[in-house]
């Protein structure tokens, strides 16, 4: 069976897929990668099953080997990564050899990178899922020594691809949509919070992050004794000194504080990836507009198929020849038969 080794872990390493939708009547949030488009970015890199479990390394990476060569893809934040020295550029694929060192650095850009392996990691679901879920106790962060069982890599043939996605790193603009508390909040409240240029504190995980802002605090009108209900990632509470938190994957799923609304889930991952200090404005959508903003996982994934391109390489620049798959079917011939 292809295993991979953790030589060394950062400390924030876990195995995290599309999470456990389904389980909020039960008090269990959904989960999962706190950035899932990367998930996608890689599925459709490597040709492979969005939905099968990967390494989400929050801000920091580690060294990794596998005693089987498999095809891998780094996505989400912009993280140094190299093979046994050679350095191997993000959003693309490339063939890790059998004993070969696979170093990931910190991160330069975003917050939580992604190392999808072809055959996916093939550990023991529970309840549906292999996403490690911290604040629910399913699962531990992973730590230097451990070993994970692989899949098989489906197609070694598959020509190398690479991938540009869009800027989700600098923060911007953000569009929500009002919510049911929403006119909790007055409109000069609401103006004003979507005149304001926060930014994203310090303070945060993958529960939730908060918005550091020097414009007051955004207090509410009714609703103070408003009884707990549904939450879900993307939702903005407000604490009781008008402090604004943006909920992410690991979020509860019930909740009293009023909420102005809910950040649009095609503009999450840019919440999730900014880095303390990025700066972000917020612009109300009605719902019908935010509607017309979703997007089914099956589009997504045949949209970012079609976004991949061939990454021709020039065979100077590779350092041993002998890894790499020249043309289709052909071997290095050390796993011939010999007479």
């Amino acid at each position: 069976m292809p295993t991979l080794t953790i030589h060394s872990a950062g400390p924030g390493l876990t195995v995290q897929d599309l999470g456990r939708p389904g389980w909020k009547a039960q008090g269990l949030s959904t989960g999962g990668a706190a950035d899932p488009l990367a998930l996608f970015e890689s599925a459709a890199l490597l040709g492979v099953e969005p939905s099968d479990a990967v390494i989400e390394m929050m801000g920091f990476g580690g060294t990794f080997s596998v005693n089987e060569g498999m095809r891998i893809a780094l996505t989400g934040a912009v993280m140094q990564a190299d093979i046994d020295g050679d350095a191997i550029p993000p959003n693309a694929t490339h063939f890790l050899p059998a004993g070969a060192k696979l170093t990931i650095r910190g991160a330069q850009k975003g917050v939580y990178g992604y190392l999808r392996l072809a055959g996916g990691i093939a550990t023991d679901p529970i309840m549906d899922s292999r996403a490690t879920h911290l604040t629910a106790g399913i699962g531990r962060r992973l730590q230097t020594g451990d070993t994970l069982p692989l899949g098989p890599d489906p197609d070694r043939m598959r020509v190398p691809q690479r991938l540009t996605p869009a800027d989700r790193f600098s923060g911007g603009t953000i569009r929500i949509m009002p919510g049911p508390q929403t006119d909790f909040f007055s409109p000069a409240t609401q103006e004003a919070f979507c005149a304001t240029v926060f930014h994203r504190s310090p303070s945060g995980n993958r529960q939730g992050i908060r918005l550091d802002h020097d414009n007051g605090c955004f207090g509410t009108t009714g609703g103070l004794s408003n009884v707990s209900d549904l939450i879900v990632p993307g939702d903005i509470q407000m604490t009781g000194d008008g402090v604004p938190y943006v909920l992410l994957a690991e979020c509860q799923t019930i909740g009293g504080y009023p909420r102005i609304g809910s950040v649009i889930p095609a503009d999450l991952p840019k919440i999730a990836q900014a880095a303390p200090g990025t700066p972000l404005q917020f612009t109300f959508l009605t719902v019908p507009e935010a509607d017309a903003t979703a997007t089914s996982q099956a589009a997504t994934r045949r949209a970012l198929t079609k976004m991949c391109q061939p990454m021709i390489r020039d065979p100077h620049d590779i350092a041993d020849l002998l890894r790499y798959q020249l043309i289709s079917g052909a071997t290095p011939g050390d796993d011939l038969e010999r007479p």
